[in-house]
């Protein structure tokens, strides 16, 4: 049986398969999956699993880049970074508009469903290299 923290067997075989620079989507129970981007659904409930605890396991094996969020979000959460958003620090974290953020998902290497009911609890995690 697998030892680390990221158990799901799809999520886990895509992260070790991605190269620098592949994007992968952590998204709300909205958010919408372009044609063609795999969708890998742990969505069970409202509010189960939340962005912050699938985040929070895919940070434990994917080293990260950079992220990306939707400028919505700040300002959703008061104009500073929304709580769910705060463990990918110091890892920098750019924002685009919503309209922007959902287009740069069809690029995506694959969009995980969460069941986050939170507007714009949305996130592109940028694949970085180990050395």
């Amino acid at each position: 049986m697998k030892k680390t923290t990221l158990l799901n067997a799809e999520l886990s075989q895509l992260i070790a398969t991605l190269g620098h620079g592949d994007m992968l989507v952590i998204g709300d129970a909205g958010l919408p999956v372009p044609a063609g981007v795999p969708r890998i659904d742990l969505a069970l409930m409202a509010g189960i699993p939340a962005t912050s605890q699938v985040l929070q396991a895919v940070l434990s094996e994917m080293q990260v880049e950079r992220a990306v969020i939707a400028s919505e979000a700040l300002t959703a959460a008061g104009g500073e970074l929304p709580a769910w958003c705060q463990q990918v620090q110091p890892t920098p974290i750019a924002t685009l508009p919503h309209a922007e953020f959902k287009a740069m998902t069809a690029h995506a290497r694959a969009v995980v469903r969460t069941g986050e009911f939170t507007p714009y609890a949305n996130i592109i995690l940028c694949a970085g290299v180990v050395f």
